[in-house]
């Protein structure tokens, strides 16, 4: 069993940053893909960025790219993930969510575990 809690969620203008982290329970999370998905109000639970166990492979959703980077540090049992250059169009709430695997995950049914969510609110 793993226990996810996210944090860093706030209210920014357009342009600026933040950064959540997901901080996990449980030894075994260094064996366990961590991903980062939103869900805006009336709309679908979206895929935002992937990482693999050890840190070496991850993935973005083409509307993150080149802003986002996830990360992890696995003797802090913690993931993160970075965000620049926000636009009102992110602005949801953000959960993170892990799993055992091998390798990335950017399907929601993939993950057996999820975070309470972070609001992130992006004002023009």
């Amino acid at each position: 069993q793993v226990q996810l809690v996210e944090n860093g969620g706030g209210l920014v203008q357009a342009g600026e940053s933040l950064r959540l982290s997901c901080a996990a329970s449980g030894r075994a999370f260094t064996t366990y893909a961590v991903g980062w998905f939103r869900q805006a109000p009336g709309k679908e639970r979206e895929f935002v960025s992937t990482i693999n166990w050890n840190g070496v492979v991850t993935r973005y959703a083409d509307s993150v790219k080149g802003r986002f980077t996830i990360s992890r540090d696995n003797a802090k049992n913690t993931a993160y993930l970075q965000m620049n250059g926000l636009k009102p169009e992110d602005t949801a709430v953000y959960y993170c969510a892990a799993s055992p695997s091998n390798s990335i995950l950017w399907q929601v049914v993939s993950y057996n575990y999820w975070g309470q969510g972070a609001q992130v609110t992006v004002s023009s």
